[in-house]
């Protein structure tokens, strides 16, 4: 009997690893699917596509939308039920805020605590930004470059609460760099100021590196604010083949 119910519980917790496991890679799917605008905000999550795309049971969707919902990616509608998230300019704002007060701690511990294989590191990112913005790439891959180059620099930091709390927002932030990086003429200009931050990082200059990146949020925010007059629901983004 002790040996029966043993085996039922080792097939119970291998049942349920399994599930985890779906569960974690259906989530990957879509939410980088999201953050690449694969699908695009404003767009809804049927329950019934997403079961037939990724072949998930209808309780693992129902968690994942659940989990998006938590990181802020998806909203629940009246009538329209799930739906990728458009951030109010509101949203924008309020991230921002927190956004700038991060990184403002994070250049300045990067300036105290990085090495110089960090900091070389920090400037190779740079480069493949500059690089990538220099060639007209897509949305996706701005992002992407734009990503690493914040990645370099959370490393460097040493700081693993900081890096968690950036992570908690990334999505947030992704998302909202998508959509003021439409503005014309931001990519290029974006670029020059992430620059200066770079050059006074690299002048072991803290207090020039906060001034540098509040400059470049504050920016960010006003591209932000024009892009949300000149369409509040934009029905335009860079999309990749399906899910």
């Amino acid at each position: 009997m002790y040996r029966l119910t043993s085996l039922v519980r080792q097939q119970r917790d291998e049942s349920t690893r399994m599930s985890l496991g779906q569960r974690e890679q259906v989530l990957e799917r879509v939410r980088d699917a999201i953050l690449d605008f694969r699908i695009a905000p404003g767009e809804r999550l049927v329950e019934r596509e997403l079961i037939a795309r990724t072949g998930a049971s209808r309780a693992t969707v129902r968690e994942v939308i659940r989990e998006l919902t938590a990181l802020g990616l998806v909203t629940a509608e009246p009538r329209k039920g799930a739906v990728v998230a458009l951030p109010s300019l509101q949203d924008a704002l309020e991230v921002y805020d927190i956004r700038a007060a991060l990184e403002a701690l994070a250049v300045r511990r990067f300036v105290e605590r990085a090495g110089g294989d960090q900091r070389a590191a920090l400037r190779r990112a740079f480069d493949e930004l500059e690089r990538v913005t220099d060639s007209d790439g897509n949305m996706v891959a701005l992002l992407a470059a734009k990503d690493a180059f914040y990645d370099v620099l959370l490393d460097g930091t040493e700081n693993r609460t900081l890096r968690a709390v950036m992570t908690g927002l990334h999505a947030r932030i992704r998302a909202l760099r998508g959509r003021f990086l439409t503005s014309p003429g931001r990519p290029r200009r974006a670029l020059e100021e992430i620059r200066r931050i770079l050059e006074a990082i690299e002048a072991r200059d803290a207090d020039a590196a906060v001034r540098a990146v509040e400059a470049h949020l504050t920016s960010a925010v006003d591209a932000g604010v024009l892009a949300h007059e000149a369409s509040p629901a934009p029905t335009t983004w860079t999309r990749l083949p399906p899910l």
